[in-house]
Parts: C-alpha cells; sequence; structure tokens
C-alpha cells in the first residue's frame, strides 16, 4: 500500500481557497479544509495553529487572484474598473470575502486610497486624466466609491451583468469628476 501523500500548507492554502470560493468565507475551518483534502485535522493544525492564521493565507491568496484578474484588463480597453466589477459579478465569495468579510474594520477609505500598493494605479490614473497626483486621488476616491458600488450591488444580489452598461456608468462618472474637479480648478 503507498504512502498517503503528504499534506503541504499550500495544499491547505489551496484548498482554503477553494472553499471560500465556493461556498463562502463562513465555511472556512479547520474541518472543513480537512474534509476538502481527505485528511484528519491534524496535518492542517501542523501547517496552522490557529484558524486566523488559515484565514489570512487564504485571504492574501484570494487577494493575490484579485490583483492578478484586476491587472489583466490593465491597458486594455477594458478598464481595471470594469474588471473590478466584473470580478464581483463572476466571484461573489472571493469579493465579499475580501472586502466585506470585516478586513477593513477600523481603517478609513482615505488610508486605502493612500495606500503605498496604490501609488502606480493613482500616477496612472492621473496621467489618463490630465490630474496632477493629489488631485487624481481625490478623483479616483470618488471613482472607486461608484464603482464598488456596483461590484457590491452584483456581488450581493441575482443581478446580470451587463458590460456595455458598466463601462458607460464608469465612462460618465470618470467625466463628471474630472469635469468638475478641472472646474474647481485642479489639476
Amino acid at each position: 500500500m503507498p504512502p498517503k501523500a503528504k499534506i503541504t500548507k499550500k495544499m491547505v492554502t489551496e484548498a482554503g481557497l477553494k472553499i471560500v470560493r465556493t461556498e463562502g468565507y463562513e465555511a472556512l475551518n479547520v474541518r472543513r479544509v480537512a474534509a476538502e483534502l481527505d485528511c484528519s485535522t491534524q496535518p492542517v493544525m501542523y501547517h496552522y495553529k490557529t484558524v486566523d492564521e488559515l484565514k489570512a493565507d487564504v485571504y492574501a491568496a484570494a487577494d493575490e487572484l484579485h490583483t492578478e484578474y484586476i491587472m489583466s484588463a490593465a491597458g486594455k480597453k477594458a478598464s481595471m474598473g470594469l474588471a473590478y466589477i466584473r470580478f464581483a459579478y463572476e466571484e461573489k465569495h472571493l469579493f465579499r470575502f475580501l472586502f466585506q468579510s470585516g478586513k477593513f474594520r477600523n481603517t478609513n477609505l482615505h488610508e486605502l486610497i493612500y495606500a503605498d500598493e496604490l501609488t502606480p494605479v493613482i500616477q496612472s490614473f492621473g496621467k489618463k486624466t490630465g490630474l496632477s497626483e493629489d488631485t487624481a486621488k481625490e478623483a479616483f476616491e470618488m471613482l472607486f466609491l461608484c464603482i464598488h458600488g456596483a461590484a457590491s450591488m452584483l456581488a450581493n444580489n441575482e443581478m446580470e451583468f451587463d458590460e456595455e452598461h458598466y463601462a458607460q456608468l464608469i465612462e460618465n462618472t470618470l467625466t463628471g469628476i474630472v469635469g468638475v474637479l478641472k472646474g474647481k480648478g485642479k489639476k
């Protein structure tokens, strides 16, 4: 009888990501991961001393997947904003895990927009809109709220995704925001 395959940390994380992706983050626990891997809870607990450690690694894996999805739209006709909305529609459970599971508790929107990780996105956004970096951050914050609202509606409701409609919504919102900010003399 051949020995059972050794359960690696990566296997545990991937199983956790699969569970969140198909069942939602509420289903993520040691027993459920062990069942997914067809093993006892011991190999899971060997790699993760607490469920919070497991959730943190699964969150990081989900975040990486989300970033790859969004960045694949960079430079294409479809905007990153439209990709963000499409991700919420196609990956409802992952979207809710990333953005609606309490991860940002005790954080404010300003901190998120001004995070170092967003600097390249803000700089690119500023170049495309002709806005200074500070004004681009202000415009990006407004646009993000519109996009995130649309994404949240799709992730939490049985609504249809009409790509043309959302692309036009983003374009109209961006045009309005840039027009208002430039009208106030901000560049």
